[in-house]
């Protein structure tokens, strides 16, 4: 029967398959179970027909005045005459659609046409990037809308700090800071004043300019060794030994934020904590609230504001260091790393064993999903933080062994991880490779880490020297990575000048690509006027041309038989 039906299909006149009786018959509401059904070997005569009818309809193309073919194009077209496009959705949809990009595509999408270069640029989806890889700005007036010119947006704030991220990989300059008589135990750099404050076993606090490196304020000795410090725009805590929280307000109209020298006539400026009964051995603040770890194996919690303890988060071995993100706190006490609840004061999570000995350092991206811990056997861990997550199912999902010895300090800035350890060598880890692409990452979501094997080491990208031994705080950040350690010495790696160097090479790909676009663009000008071409460029066509006729072998053989004769 199948055959039957090919048969009857080749002998069909044109005139009979272009009829309009046989276009109504298999379109006029014929569902797709019938049509499918039609099409089997297995058919009856009547359907058969219709099958005809439905193929001798299909091969024949619609003329150019034809009804159908004009309705088509009608329903297609705007409300300009021209076909409907991904740009005339409403503001709102291609938003939407826009959100669901990662950095690179957003990026590609903002290149394709003008229309779409304002969209991307201006959109809110940038803040998002932004704030995920390193917190909102500060020192810096966020960006208020694309109705504010003289402001940048934040694409333009995202490409610069993505772009100043990649100098650590390049040339930098060393600077020694003089001033400490015994070992730095803490650094501190503050990037929004540009000031670095360190402390040690002299007891005292300095605070230095990190743009000229000279110190600028020193504070009357504490009586204790200093061994952690922290600050923002408002506020400077320091820590040691005798457990006590030394803090000094931000002073308006001071030069430096804070006097710490005593200077100012204003004595509320300064204050101290009491509440612990060890040595203070981390320090760390948010908008609220400070963070106090000690060796009487407890994190306090306290209230800015009125000064006073909020909470107590008791631990079973010695504090060694600590990290809030969000709602949560992350803490390391003997070997094993732990996450609390803020406001409950609940224990989350315990990560057991995280180290061979004690997890001296911790820190935590800003989203606080990547948390990376360092310890007395000199590795370095990255674990993934989730809600759901159960304490059994933690496992490091990437390790480094930079180090021969304990590693004593860890900072973190996207998408560097820096460390410092005894053998006086820092570490440069980059986490970007580990991070999955293809998805965007907001607020809202967390990243993607890839995988690897549990007996897999990553290496380190970048190893820093210049110490002698026993390195006890690193800090990064401002295109600077800051050191101390037990020669007394505040060392500085200053990578400006690299990030000096790639802006003036970008520049010049720039350059270099617009000369190539114009060049195009007139050379294709030049054919559309049907002008006769450039000289040089027929010339290299036509040996292009004769160098594919002859082939590689036959220019060898017409050499040789040159070369012979």
């Amino acid at each position: 029967m199948a055959l039957e039906c090919r048969g009857i299909e080749e002998s069909l006149p044109e005139k009979f398959a272009a009829s309009p009786w046989d276009e109504e018959v298999p379109l006029a509401g014929v569902p797709s179970q019938v049509l499918c059904a039609i099409s089997k070997p297995k058919c009856s005569k009547k359907p058969c027909s219709k099958s005809i009818t439905r193929k001798s309809v299909s091969l024949v193309p619609f003329k150019k005045g034809d009804s159908k073919s004009e309705r088509t194009t009608s329903d297609e077209a705007g409300p300009n005459g021209r076909p409907l496009s991904f740009t005339d959705l409403p503001a709102t949809v291609v938003s939407e659609i826009l959100r669901c990009l990662d950095v690179k595509h957003l990026g590609i999408v903002s290149c394709v046409s003008t229309l779409l270069n304002s969209l991307a640029s201006d959109h809110y989806g940038w803040k998002d990037f932004y704030c995920h890889r390193w917190g909102p700005p500060r020192g810096l007036n966020p960006p208020a809308g694309p109705g504010f010119p003289n402001q940048k947006s934040w694409k333009e704030l995202f490409v610069e700090r993505e772009f100043r991220s990649k100098s650590f990989m390049g040339r930098y300059s060393m600077e020694d800071l003089h001033g400490h008589t015994e070992a730095v135990r803490a650094v501190f750099l503050l990037q929004s004043a540009k000031l670095i404050f360190t402390g040690g076993y002299d007891a005292v606090i300095r605070m230095w300019d990190m743009e000229e490196g000279l110190s600028v304020a020193v504070s009357r000795p504490l009586g204790c060794t200093i061994r952690a410090i922290t600050a923002d725009s408002d506020l400077l805590v320091a820590g040691g030994t005798d457990a006590f929280l030394q803090c000094w307000r931000a002073v308006e109209g001071h030069p430096h934020h804070f006097d710490i020298a005593g200077v100012s006539v204003n004595h509320n400026c300064n204050f101290r904590l009491w509440g612990h009964e060890g040595p203070v051995t981390c320090l760390a603040l948010d908008s609220t609230r400070i963070y106090s770890g000690s060796w009487d194996m407890s994190v306090r919690i306290w209230d800015r504001t009125h000064s006073k303890c909020l909470r107590t988060l008791r631990h079973g071995d010695w504090v060694w260091s600590l990290a809030p993100r969000g709602g949560t706190v992350a803490s390391t006490a003997g070997r094993d790393a732990y996450i609390w609840d803020i406001d409950t004061g609940c224990l989350m999570t315990v990560i057991h064993n995280a180290h061979e000995g004690n997890a001296y350092s911790l820190t935590r991206s800003h989203l606080g999903d990547l948390l990376f811990t360092g310890g007395e056997d000199g590795m370095i861990h990255m674990y993934q933080i989730s809600d759901d997550c159960d304490a059994e199912d933690i496992k490091p999902v990437a390790t480094w062994i930079p180090h021969a010895g304990p590693v004593h300090s860890l900072a973190f800035e996207f998408p560097w991880v820096v460390s410092s350890s005894s053998d006086g060598r820092i570490a440069l880890i980059d986490v970007r490779k580990l991070l999955k692409s293809g998805q965007s990452c907001t607020s809202s979501q967390q990243s993607r880490v890839r995988h690897s094997t549990p007996d897999a080491v990553e290496p380190p990208q970048r190893m820093l020297h210049g110490f002698g031994c026993n390195l006890f705080s690193v800090d990064i950040g401002a295109d600077r990575i800051i050191c101390g350690g037990e020669e007394g010495i505040i060392r500085i790696w200053n990578f400006s000048q690299a990030l000096e160097v790639a802006k003036r090479a970008q520049a010049l790909r720039s350059v270099r690509l617009e000369n190539r676009m114009r060049r195009r663009k007139a050379q294709i000008e030049t054919c559309s006027n049907g002008a006769r071409a450039d000289p040089c460029s027929v010339a290299a066509r036509r040996n292009q041309l004769n160098g594919e006729r002859s082939g590689v072998w036959h220019s060898k053989r017409g050499m040789s038989g040159k070369l012979k004769a």
